[in-house]
């Protein structure tokens, strides 16, 4: 077998059946590609670059389903007046909360956006993680949602990641619509939106339905424009309130419902019916020292695949961890660390469409792996505050080692 590469003495975690372990293994790659996995006893001959795993644990390529990485300001002042007793409406009457990050994200230009952004990237791919969602939802008006989605565009250009964009204009009203939030909607569906796609910056298009955000109709609203452009939706859905809105993106085929602390069992049952994928996100709810857990449990019998992600934003949860996020989902929801894990690789790659082609190790998948040195998958789940990434492959290249002599970046 002609192969690029070929990697053994490895405990292979496909997670294409549960935790789908094949211990003693090994993992060959051919143009990018996963060419053949199994026990290493069977492996075959003829890789230009044979590599000993040091007994490592091999997994698919984490992935953060769920980021507002792409952002300028930051906000532990307003973190440190809530702590002294400041109320949200106090911090919001200073000109705090989302709309200093809007300012801030506004004000900066495209480099300054990517220049703050890369290092909160480069921590989550220091964890394994080789693929991340980014929303865009801090300009809040055609030039600077497009410069937000172009900045996402460019971190997979400056830094080994697969970038997944998803437009969130519905994310909160800018304070040039003040008032007048149908108007707004009418803004993104007739000129945000069309000029987005024709750019070709999103791969999906998100809103946030909630009390403080857009209601389910003007939700809607936007759903029926995306589908116009051939979009995929999905949805923060559920955190603050029932909004009906999990029944919304589930009737339009979404892609995820995110958040979900609120979620009704009707809301779980659409989700269920359509393929919708819960996105889970422990972050939010510990930083808001929120009390209403999203309704695991029922969702885990209904079916519903459950994905976790960082959700990593300037306000609700500054997060950069998506190993915090799995331990996170574990102890503060029960989520087991085979879920937890499945929630980072194929139920994230199902919220963002991507199942066919990342999210786990099969033959004909592209060779985004991470190597860990762990005594067992759980420990993933298990630990706070520690990395145990040895290395990480992202599209057949070596691009993280502690373990293995060749050079950063060799060709896989």
């Amino acid at each position: 077998m002609d192969l690029d590469v070929l990697i053994t003495n490895v405990h292979l975690t496909t997670m294409a059946d549960g935790y789908g372990e094949i211990r003693d293994g090994a993992i060959a790659v051919r143009d990018g590609r996963i060419a053949w996995l199994g026990k290493r006893a069977d492996a075959p001959a003829g890789a230009s670059v044979e590599h000993d795993g040091g007994g490592c644990w091999l997994t698919p390529g984490l992935i953060d389903c769920h980021t507002h990485i792409v952002h300028a300001g930051n906000r532990s002042g307003e973190f440190e007046a809530r702590l002294n007793g400041a109320t949200y409406e106090d911090i919001a009457r200073a000109g705090g909360g989302i709309m200093s990050t809007v300012r801030a994200t506004r004000a900066a230009s495209e480099d300054d956006l990517l220049r703050q952004s890369l290092p909160r990237v480069a921590s989550l791919l220091s964890e394994g993680v080789t693929t991340i969602e980014i929303k865009s939802g801090y300009g809040l008006s055609t030039e600077s949602e497009a410069k937000m989605l172009r900045v996402a565009r460019r971190v997979s250009e400056a830094l080994p990641v697969r970038v997944s964009t998803t437009f969130l204009g519905a994310h909160a009203l800018p304070p040039e619509f003040a008032g007048r939030a149908d108007d707004y909607i009418d803004e993104i569906c007739e000129v945000m939106l069309p000029a987005l796609a024709a750019e070709g910056l999103a791969d999906a298009v998100d809103a946030f339905c909630e009390r403080i955000g857009f209601s389910n109709a003007q939700t809607e609203r936007v759903f029926n424009a995306a589908k116009k452009f051939r979009l995929p939706v999905k949805l923060h859905a559920e955190q603050l309130s029932d909004q009906n809105g999990a029944e919304l993106v589930a009737r339009f085929g979404g892609l995820s419902a995110d958040h979900l602390e609120h979620l009704t069992q009707a809301g779980i049952d659409a989700m269920a019916a359509a393929g919708t994928v819960a996105v889970l996100l422990p972050g939010a709810y510990y930083f808001l020292r929120d009390t209403t857990p999203p309704p695991v449990a029922a969702m885990r019998a209904a079916g519903v695949q459950m994905a976790v992600a960082t959700d990593c934003n300037p306000g609700t949860s500054p997060m950069t961890s998506i190993l915090l996020a799995m331990n996170m989902a574990c102890t503060l929801w029960r989520l087991t660390p085979q879920e937890a894990l499945a929630g980072c690789t194929i139920n994230a790659a199902r919220a963002l469409g991507l199942q066919d082609d990342i999210g786990t190790l099969e033959v004909g998948k592209c060779a985004d792996f991470a190597l860990w040195q762990i005594a067992r998958p759980a420990d993933l789940s298990y630990g706070i505050g520690f990395n145990p990434c040895s290395a990480v492959v992202k599209g057949g290249q070596l691009r993280r080692r502690t373990m293995f002599d060749n050079a950063q970046h060799e060709k896989m």
